[in-house]
C-alpha cells in the first residue's frame, strides 16, 4: 500500500517521558512519608530495628543473588548471543531496585502509619499515609520494568532478521529476541529467590511467633516480650513488599516481552500475511499500552490522595483501582486506533483495528473480576470466612476441612474467567491476542501493587501499636485498617496469580513460534507421547516444589519457636523488665531463609535447560503445559484457603462471634487454621506464579538451541 514505516524511536522516548514523570512521583511520595514523625522513643527504637534487619536481609540475599547471577550472564554472552548477559543483568537491576525502594518506603510508613493514628485518631488521614508508602512500591514497579525495557529497545531496537551468536559459541540466534527474553528473565531471577527466601523469612517468623504468643503462652499478639515478633514485622516488608514487587514486576516485563516475541515470530513466520507497517505497530502497541496504563495509575492514586476518605477505606481504595482501569481502556482504544487504523491487518484480527483493544480489555476484566472473585471468598463481610469462622467453635479439624473446601470452591470461577478470555482473545487477535490480553490484566499493575502494598504497611502498623503500648484507640484504628489491608493483599495475591496465568500461557505460545522453523504452523501436539511424559512431570515437579517450600519454612518455624521459648524462660522476660535478644531471632530468620532458597530457586532454572538439551523442545513444551495447568488452581487454592484462614481468626479476635473472642476455644481453634494458611498464602501460592513463569521465560531463552542441540531424538 506504500506507507512509510512509522518511526518507532519517537514512541520510545515519548513512554520514556512518561516513565520519568512516574519516578519524581515516586521520589515525591517516599519524601513525603520520610518527612512525618515517627512517634514516641519507643516507636522510634522498633521502627529502626525493623529498617535495619529488613535491609541487612537485603543485602546478605543479593550477595547470593550478584553471584548467581553473574554467573548466568557470562554463559549468555559468551555462549548464546554477546549482548543478552548485559540485558540479562540490566533486567536483575531493575527488579532489585523496585525491592531496594519499595521495602525502604515500607519501613518508614508503617511507623509513621501508626504515629498518624495516634496523633490524629483519624481512620481517613491514616490510611493516606500507608498508601503513599505503598504507592512508592506500585508505581516504581510498573516504571522501572518499563525503563528497562525501554533502554533495551531504544538501545539495540528489534530486528527480525538479524543473527547473532555467544563470543565464544557460534550457535545463531535472534539478538532481539535474545535481548528482550533474558531482560524478562534477569527480572525472573530476582522475583524467585525474593519469592522463595521472602516467603520462608516471614512464615517462620510469624508461625513461631503465633505459636509462642497464642499457643503455648497466652499472650497478646504482636507482644512485644516475644523475641519472634521482631522478626515477623520484618518479615512483612521482605516477602510482602519486596517479594511481590519483584514477582509482579517480572509479570509484567514478560507479557511485554511475549507481545514482541509473538509479533517477530508471526512476522518472520509466514503462516500469516503481516507487512513491515504492521509488524512495526504490533511492536509499539504493547509498550503504548503499557504507557497508557501507567498514567491511568497516576491519576488513580493521585485522586485517592486529593480525596477526603471516611471510615470506609476500602471503598476509595477500590475507586483507586477503577479509575486507574478505566483511564487505562480509554487511552488503550486511542492508542489501537493510532497503531492498526491505517494499516493493513493480518487475517487474524477479525474485529479490525479494534481487536488488540478488546483483547486488553478481556485481560483488564478478566483481574478486576478475579479480585472481587477472590475478596468474596476471603473477606470477612462474606458467607465463606464468617461460616468458617463458625466452624471454629468445633474445634481444628473443622476449621480446616471447611478452610479446603473454600480453597477448592475458590479455584473455579477464576479458571474458567482466565479460559473464556484467552479463548476469545485468540480467536479475535490470534496468539498476539493472548498476549496483549495477558498484558490489560497487568497495564495497571502500578495501581494493584500500591493497594496490596497498604496491606503490610497497616499490618506493621498495628503491630508497633501493640508492641510499643499505644492507646487502645489506637489500636481500633489500625485494626480497621490490617482487615482492609488482609483483603486487599488476598485480592493482590489473587491477582499476581492470575496475571501468572496470563504471563505464562502468553509465554508457552511465544516458546512454540520460537522454535517452530520459518513457514510452518507453530504446533504443540499434546497427543505426542513425548508432550505427555513432559506435562507429567511439570505437574508432579510443582507438587514436589509446593512440598519443598512447606518443609522449609516449618523447619525453620520450629527452630525459631524453641528458641524464643528459650528466651521467654529468662528471668524478667515474660514480666516486660528484659527486652529479649531480638536481633538472634532476626539473624536465625535470615540464615534460614538465606541457606534455603538456592534449590527451589535453582530448579526454575535448571529444569527447562536439562529437558530441552536432552530430550528437545516439545518436551520441554510439555513440561511448561503440565506445570501450568497444575500451578494455577494450586495456586489460588492455597492463597483463598489461606485469606480465609486469616481474615476467619481476625473475624472471632473483633468479637464478631458472640461468646468466642480472643482466647476462648474457637479462636485457639481459628489461630490453628491461620497457622496452615500462613505457609499456603505467602509461601507456596505465591512462589508458585514465579516458578511456572521463571521456567517459560527460560524455555523461551533457550528454544532455538533446544531445536538444534538435544542428545536423545
Amino acid at each position: 500500500m506504500g506507507v512509510e514505516l512509522m518511526d518507532s524511536s519517537v514512541f520510545w522516548y515519548a513512554v520514556l517521558a512518561v516513565v520519568v514523570v512516574a519516578l519524581v512521583f515516586v521520589l515525591f511520595n517516599f519524601n513525603k512519608v520520610k518527612k512525618l514523625k515517627e512517634g514516641t522513643d519507643e516507636m522510634i527504637e522498633m521502627a529502626g530495628i525493623i529498617r535495619s534487619g529488613a535491609g541487612t536481609f537485603l543485602k546478605a540475599e543479593f550477595k547470593v543473588i550478584a553471584i548467581i547471577g553473574v554467573i548466568i550472564a557470562l554463559v549468555f554472552s559468551l555462549f548464546v548471543e554477546a549482548t543478552s548477559g548485559i540485558t540479562f543483568l540490566l533486567g536483575g537491576l531493575m527488579s532489585s531496585l523496585v525491592c531496594i525502594i519499595g521495602m525502604k518506603s515500607a519501613t518508614y510508613a508503617n511507623v509513621r502509619t501508626a504515629n498518624k493514628a495516634r496523633e490524629s485518631l483519624s481512620i481517613g488521614e491514616t490510611v493516606k499515609v500507608a498508601l503513599s508508602g505503598g504507592s512508592v512500591s506500585g508505581i516504581a514497579v510498573q516504571a522501572f520494568g518499563m525503563l528497562g525495557l525501554l533502554l533495551v529497545l531504544i538501545i539495540w531496537g528489534v530486528d527480525p532478521h538479524a543473527t547473532g551468536h555467544g563470543l565464544v559459541a557460534n550457535l545463531e540466534c535472534n539478538p532481539s529476541i535474545m535481548r528482550i527474553t533474558t531482560y524478562s528473565l534477569g527480572c525472573s531471577i530476582v522475583a524467585m529467590f525474593n519469592r522463595v527466601a521472602g516467603g520462608n523469612y516471614t512464615k517462620a517468623a510469624d508461625i513461631s511467633s503465633d505459636i509462642l504468643a497464642k499457643i503455648r503462652h497466652d499472650m497478646p499478639e504482636d507482644d512485644s516480650r516475644v523475641p519472634n515478633v521482631i522478626a515477623d514485622f520484618i518479615g512483612d516488608n521482605v516477602n510482602d513488599i519486596a517479594g511481590n514487587c519483584s514477582d509482579l514486576l517480572e509479570s509484567f516485563v514478560a507479557t511485554i516481552a511475549a507481545s514482541i516475541m509473538i509479533a517477530v515470530t508471526l512476522f518472520i513466520n509466514g503462516i500469516v500475511n503481516v507487512s513491515d507497517e504492521t509488524f512495526v505497530r504490533m511492536i509499539i502497541f504493547p509498550v503504548i499500552l503499557a504507557g497508557a496504563g501507567l498514567i491511568g495509575c497516576l491519576i488513580g492514586l493521585s485522586y485517592a490522595f486529593v480525596r477526603k476518605m471516611g471510615d470506609d477505606p476500602s471503598r476509595e481504595l477500590n475507586l483507586a483501582t477503577w479509575i486507574s482501569a478505566g483511564i487505562t481502556v480509554v487511552l488503550g482504544l486511542a492508542a489501537s486506533y493510532m497503531m492498526f487504523g491505517n494499516v493493513p491487518l493480518y487475517e487474524d484480527m477479525v474485529c479490525g483495528w479494534i481487536s488488540p483493544w478488546i483483547s486488553s480489555i478481556l485481560g483488564i476484566v478478566s483481574g478486576i473480576a478475579i479480585g472481587s472473585i477472590t475478596e468474596y471468598y476471603t473477606s470477612d463481610k462474606y458467607k465463606p470466612t464468617k461460616k468458617l469462622a463458625e466452624m471454629a467453635i468445633e474445634g481444628e479439624a473443622f476449621v480446616i476441612t471447611k478452610g479446603d473446601a473454600i480453597g477448592s470452591r475458590s479455584t473455579l470461577l477464576p479458571i474458567l474467567i482466565i479460559g473464556i478470555a484467552l479463548f476469545i482473545s485468540g480467536k479475535i487477535s490470534g496468539t498476539y491476542g493472548i498476549a496483549i490480553s495477558a498484558l490489560g490484566m497487568l497495564s495497571f499493575v502500578g495501581a494493584t501493587v500500591s493497594i496490596d502494598a497498604f496491606g503490610p504497611i497497616a499490618d506493621n502498623a498495628g503491630g508497633l501499636a501493640e508492641s510499643c503500648h499505644l492507646e487502645h484507640k489506637v489500636r481500633i484504628i489500625t485494626d480497621k485498617l490490617d482487615s482492609v489491608g488482609n483483603t486487599t493483599a488476598a485480592i493482590g495475591k489473587g491477582f499476581a496469580i492470575g496475571s501468572a496465568a496470563f504471563a505464562a500461557v502468553s509465554l508457552i505460545v511465544a516458546y512454540v513460534g520460537n522454535y517452530t522453523a520459518k513457514g510452518e504452523e507453530p504446533v504443540l501436539n499434546i497427543a505426542s507421547f513425548i508432550v505427555v511424559a513432559g506435562g507429567l512431570i511439570g505437574g508432579a515437579l510443582i507438587e514436589y516444589f509446593s512440598a519443598m517450600l512447606t518443609d522449609n519454612t516449618i523447619e525453620s518455624a520450629k527452630l525459631m519457636a524453641d528458641e524464643g521459648d528459650k528466651m521467654l524462660s529468662t528471668p524478667g522476660v515474660l514480666e516486660g523488665k528484659v527486652k529479649p535478644d531480638y536481633n538472634k531471632l532476626i539473624g536465625m530468620a535470615a540464615n534460614q531463609a538465606l541457606k534455603k532458597m538456592v534449590v527451589p530457586s535453582v530448579l526454575a532454572l535448571c529444569i527447562p535447560v536439562i529437558g530441552g538439551f536432552i530430550f528437545g523442545v516439545q518436551f520441554v513444551g510439555g513440561i511448561l503445559i503440565g506445570a501450568t495447568i497444575v500451578a494455577i488452581p494450586r495456586a489460588l487454592f492455597m492463597g483463598n484457603s489461606g485469606g480465609a484462614f486469616d481474615n476467619a481468626k481476625k473475624y472471632i479476635e473483633s468479637e464478631a462471634l458472640e461468646g468466642h473472642g480472643k482466647g476462648s476455644a474457637a479462636h485457639k481453634a481459628a489461630v490453628t487454621g491461620d497457622t496452615v494458611g500462613d505457609t499456603r498464602k505467602d509461601v507456596v501460592g505465591v512462589a508458585l506464579d514465579i516458578f511456572i513463569k521463571s521456567m517459560s521465560t527460560v524455555a523461551n531463552t533457550l528454544a532455538s538451541l533446544f531445536s538444534t542441540i538435544t542428545l536423545i531424538h
